[in-house]
This record gives C-alpha cells, sequence and structure tokens, in this order.
C-alpha cells in the first residue's frame, strides 16, 4: 500500500469548499424525486446543477463512466447507471455524486424514497444511515480502520441486515479514488492507525439480505445477489486533532429520508 496523503488545514479549505458544492447538488435534486421522473433526468438536472456552481462531475468519463451521476434503484447496491426507468411509488434510491472544485474532490451520497416505501425499506435506510453516523462518531487520531469496520459490521449485523464486502469507502482529496480503503467490516485494533490531515469517506453499502454480489453486463451496475434491498449514505471527511470535520454535510439539515422539500 502507498503511503497515505495528509492534507493541511489550508487543504482543508479546497475540501470544504469541494464537499459544500457536492452537498448542494443532493439537496437541489430532492425535490424532484418523485412518481413519473426517470432518472436519466434525474442526472440531467443534477449535472446541469453541478455546471452552474462552476464545478466539474468527477464520475462522467472516469474508466468510461457515461454520466455525472450514479444512480442506485432498490436491488441496486452501486454504480447504477442513469436511464429511462421511470420512478414509481415505493422505490428507494441512492443518488452518489462526486464534484471537482479547484482540483479538490467532494464525494457524497444519499437514500430517496418514492411515495410511500416499504416498512422494511424504511428500516434499512434509517440502519444504513445509522451505521455512517456511528462510524464517524469514531473517526479521530489514534483509532485504527478496523475499529471503523467493525462498528459499522456488529451495528449492522445486529439488526439482521448484512454488510457489502466487495466494495469501500476510499482516500481522496485531490485524487477521485486514494489510499486507504476504508472497509465497511472487520476487526477492532487493527488496520491503518489514523492521523490528523487524513481525507477518506465513509460509504456504507448495506442489503435486506446476503451481503454478496453480482456485476452486470454493462460493466458497472451493481447488485445484490439476491436482489434484496441495498442502501447506502456517503460522507467525505478529515480528520483533525481532536475528531474530524466532515465536508460533504447538507446545506439545510438534510440527513435521512423522508426529506421535507417542495418543488419551487
Amino acid at each position: 500500500m502507498s503511503a497515505v496523503k495528509k492534507y493541511s488545514k489550508k487543504d482543508f479549505e479546497g475540501l470544504r469548499k469541494a464537499g459544500k458544492v457536492a452537498a448542494h447538488i443532493l439537496d437541489y435534486i430532492t425535490p424532484f424525486v418523485q412518481v413519473g421522473i426517470t432518472t436519466a433526468e434525474l442526472d440531467k438536472l443534477c449535472h446541469e446543477e453541478i455546471l452552474r456552481n462552476n464545478a466539474i462531475p468527477a464520475c462522467l468519463g472516469y474508466n468510461g463512466y457515461p454520466n455525472a451521476t450514479c444512480i442506485s434503484l432498490n436491488h441496486v447496491i452501486c454504480h447504477g447507471i442513469p436511464s429511462q426507468r421511470k420512478l414509481v411509488n415505493g422505490d428507494i434510491l441512492n443518488i452518489d455524486v462526486t464534484v471537482i472544485v479547484n482540483g479538490w474532490y467532494g464525494d457524497t451520497s444519499r437514500m430517496y424514497v418514492v411515495g410511500k416505501p416499504s416498512n422494511k425499506a424504511k428500516e434499512l435506510i434509517e440502519v444504513t444511515y445509522n451505521a455512517l453516523m456511528i462510524a464517524i462518531d469514531l473517526v479521530r487520531p489514534g483509532i485504527r480502520l478496523g475499529d471503523i469496520g467493525h462498528a459499522i459490521q456488529s451495528y449492522v449485523e445486529g439488526k439482521k441486515f448484512s454488510v457489502v464486502r466487495d466494495y469501500c469507502g476510499h482516500g481522496t482529496g485531490k485524487i477521485f479514488h486514494d489510499e486507504p480503503a476504508v472497509l465497511h467490516f472487520g476487526k477492532s485494533g487493527t488496520g491503518l492507525e489514523l492521523e490528523p490531515g487524513y481525507v477518506f469517506t465513509i460509504e456504507p453499502m448495506i442489503n435486506v439480505g446476503t451481503y454478496r454480489t453480482r456485476l452486470l453486463s454493462d460493466g458497472w451496475t451493481v447488485i445484490s445477489a439476491d436482489r434484496s434491498l441495498s442502501a447506502q449514505f456517503e460522507h467525505t471527511m478529515g480528520v483533525t486533532e481532536d475528531g474530524c470535520e466532515i465536508f460533504t454535510n447538507s446545506l439545510i439539515g438534510l440527513t435521512k429520508p423522508p426529506y421535507d422539500v417542495q418543488v419551487k
């Protein structure tokens, strides 16, 4: 493993700006997530808003990826490609946005619900959000990445859900995907010890059924092997002297569904 980069307080200013734009995009798109809209239309709206904010959509063209965002519906775990599929009552979806602002990356995702999802879907979303926040609460100098993974796994499995193991969080900053790999399962007291200046994402992917995954023939879309529902939340953060700073918090207080935001 290559050395993990450390970023300065001045660097954090750039990361803060990128994170705010990414968070704004997820705030902005919220009222449009309604019955009848297609995921391609949601992607187009996000793309246009990214450009209006003088940012670059990092996903577009990344290793050939065709869109500005990843939109993952129901049993899609991650990297869902926006399409002409219209949203229907009961759908749940993750919208994942990464922007580049003055060379800095802001990477974040949230869950959204359409109409009235099932009770199991609502429970899954709640557990997934809680798992992310439990992990973030641990982040400070001296803890190890294994502590983060163990906390997520213990909580999620205690709620009778499963943690995806094939995909993980990652270092970021001036590079989209960098060291370290941040696993969402693991053993306490193992792995990299955190130091001030480290910057990475935590983005647990949680399934109702098996943790096993399947990659579709498009080379991007990842689904749960048993086609059970999946959920994910993601934040980018930097380790500080006494904790961490989340760069991608909502600017208007949106955290998890249901979101009380109306189309203007």
